[in-house]
């Protein structure tokens, strides 16, 4: 970034996190924090959040704020913009799916300007500055009722990645010609406790040199009963719980299962294959997106999946050098790794913008 573009008020981002809804809202949203803070900018967060994820923000040298209102209503919208005030925030970035238009335009009559994350096209209308849908199957048409000046910013171009990333952009990862070790890694809550059978579907699988790395997330309840589970497979399984950097952990595998929310674009940009469940509703459009550009298979819904189905696939992986080693190469050409600037700069460039409302 170029030093007359340097952040220089703080950043507010407003996102929640729960078992129930779990962490990757405000994940992403930590990675734009990271981004700020790296061109001198201070970051504050305000929202519901776990014991876990509070503190990875503040060892993140971010300031988490108490949070009263509920969230989505009007009075969250009052509160995030007078926290805006009260800290010198010039931008607001807010993500999740209780916010609506009306919610985005309270922030904007105080004077801030707004990004917002958006997947599906669930607000009834846009008045943010910047609506951000990095997904592979984002498209303009979800936010034909937008204002005239609302940016759009949309697809995997835009993909928002942890600083834990970066230095893996140049050179990038090399994917190993033979493969034996796979990652799991469901999201920071599963509340439908899909690890485990992923756990038993891998636990079919034989091989001397093949190894299992289960990520158990920090807002998981579950964990004992996956190592249990895990305990009475023969197959090699590390469990890692509450992981601080998945970059690294992510390299030293060939192949995953996951589900289809941002870990996807982690995987893609690792140039790791990856087996994808869908967990929720939102991620159906992303997870066929990606098995239609050849970086991923998809399993479909969660709950109609075979535990044979889970292992058949991810053995078929394991052996097929040549899809898996394309497969890793048309993942990386999905995402650069350059998301996260490419949004930044966007936010940087982009000039006060003040509407008048009641004119």
């Amino acid at each position: 970034m170029s030093e007359e573009l340097a952040p220089s008020e703080p950043l507010l981002i407003r996102a929640d996190a729960s078992p129930e809804i779990g962490t990757g809202h405000v994940m992403r949203c930590l990675a734009l924090a990271q981004a700020w803070q790296s061109e001198g900018g201070a970051a504050h967060f305000v929202g519901e959040t776990t014991d876990g994820l509070e503190k990875r923000l503040r060892d993140e040298g971010i300031m988490v704020w108490p949070f009263e209102s509920t969230p989505g209503k009007e009075k969250d919208a009052g509160e995030t913009a007078r926290k805006a005030q009260e800290v010198g925030a010039s931008w607001v970035v807010v993500d999740g799916y209780h916010f609506d238009g009306s919610y985005q335009r309270r922030l904007r009559e105080e004077g801030v300007r707004v990004l917002f994350l958006d997947d599906y096209g669930h607000a009834d209308h846009y008045e943010a500055d910047l609506v951000l849908n990095q997904n592979i199957d984002a498209e303009a048409a979800l936010y034909d009722d937008r204002l005239e000046d609302t940016e759009l910013l949309l697809g995997p171009r835009y993909a928002l990645l942890r600083k834990e990333f970066w230095p893996w952009r140049e050179p990038c990862r090399t994917p190993q010609q033979e493969a034996n070790r796979v990652l799991v890694t469901l999201g920071g809550a599963d509340p439908d406790n899909c690890t485990e059978m992923v756990v038993k579907a891998l636990g079919r699988l034989y091989g001397e040199d093949l190894r299992c790395t289960v990520v158990i997330g920090g807002s998981n309840p579950n964990e004992r009963s996956i190592a249990a589970a895990a305990e009475r497979t023969d197959a090699s399984m590390d469990l890692c719980s509450d992981v601080g950097d998945m970059a690294s952990l992510m390299a030293e595998h060939d192949v995953a299962v996951s589900a289809g929310g941002s870990t996807c674009w982690e995987l893609a940009f690792m140039g790791i294959p990856n087996v994808v469940l869908v967990l929720a509703d939102n991620q159906r459009g992303i997870t066929e997106g990606l098995e239609e550009s050849g970086t991923a298979l998809n399993l479909g819904w969660h709950e109609e999946v075979e535990k044979e189905e889970i292992a058949d696939q991810v053995e078929k992986l394991l052996r097929n050098d040549k899809q898996r080693l394309r497969m890793a190469r048309e993942a990386q050409e999905l995402v650069d790794g350059q998301g996260t600037d490419r949004v930044l700069g966007k936010m940087l460039s982009s000039k006060a913008r003040v509407a008048s409302y009641g004119e």
